[in-house]
């Protein structure tokens, strides 16, 4: 049976996307940052006979946390194959690059960046003894520098988050490194927007967090033929996926 770990998965897409990978068969651990939240996520998945389930504490700002995190999993599994790096923040208000505070820049980079560096590196060992290993980084069209600062864009007038875009953009090119970095390998890694979707992340707006998964789900189960290194959101190019960085 396969294997995936996926962080903050204790409730919006991250949920959607163990769900889905429960139904394909896989053994999920989810990350929870406070890890009564993710047992009632177990314990709802298990209402729905997804049995194969268990959540880890995980803080992904904290290195303890996640040096924890990957010995309890390894209490488990000597294999991991897939790693979903889903955990993120907004940064909150305010929202541009002239008022926000230099705490919410660190507070997102912490999270969105760093947490991916953090888990991407003390799961490795497991990650590498897989077949077949996927990363996926769950990203955003909205850290995409091309788009940003193109007025065509759908979204240009909208999706002006300095914090949060400077933080997945940065996320981006981790993501550009790492896949590089494995390129000779059997691993897949690539940045996945999910699209804007109805969680609390968004205040309930958007399309259906079940399609949000699929696209997550997707490039977690890519084959050997599958793609590497890429920016690959659905929502804003249907035909072939992938976008500028």
């Amino acid at each position: 049976m396969k294997s995936a770990f996926i962080t903050g998965a204790n409730k919006g897409i991250g949920f959607e996307t163990a769900k889905q990978l429960l139904q394909k068969g896989f053994y999920v651990y989810i990350g929870s940052r406070n890890l009564e939240n993710g047992l009632q996520a177990v314990e709802k998945l298990k209402t729905e006979n997804l049995t194969n389930v268990e959540a880890i504490r995980l803080d992904v700002t904290d290195d303890n946390s996640v040096k924890n995190a990957r010995i309890e999993i390894g209490k488990k599994t000597d294999v991991l194959d897939v790693l979903i790096n889903n955990a993120g923040i907004n940064g909150g208000a305010p929202y541009t690059a002239l008022e926000a505070s230099s705490k919410q820049f660190l507070s997102a980079f912490n999270t969105n960046v760093f947490g991916v560096a953090r888990v991407t590196q003390a799961f490795f060992d497991l990650l590498k003894k897989a077949p077949e290993p996927r990363i996926v980084n769950v990203s955003t069209s909205v850290g995409s520098l091309t788009l940003q600062s193109d007025p065509n864009w759908l979204a240009y007038n909208f999706a002006k988050y300095a914090v949060y875009g400077a933080s997945k953009s940065a996320l981006n090119m981790f993501t550009v490194h790492l896949a590089y970095e494995l390129r000779d390998t059997p691993f897949k890694v690539n940045a996945v927007c999910p699209g804007y979707t109805k969680t609390d992340f968004t205040g309930y707006n958007g399309g259906e967090v079940e399609e949000a998964g699929k696209r997550i789900v997707k490039y977690a189960l890519l084959d050997k033929d599958g793609v590497t290194g890429k920016f690959i959101s659905e929502e804003t190019n249907p035909t072939t996926g992938e976008i500028p960085w």
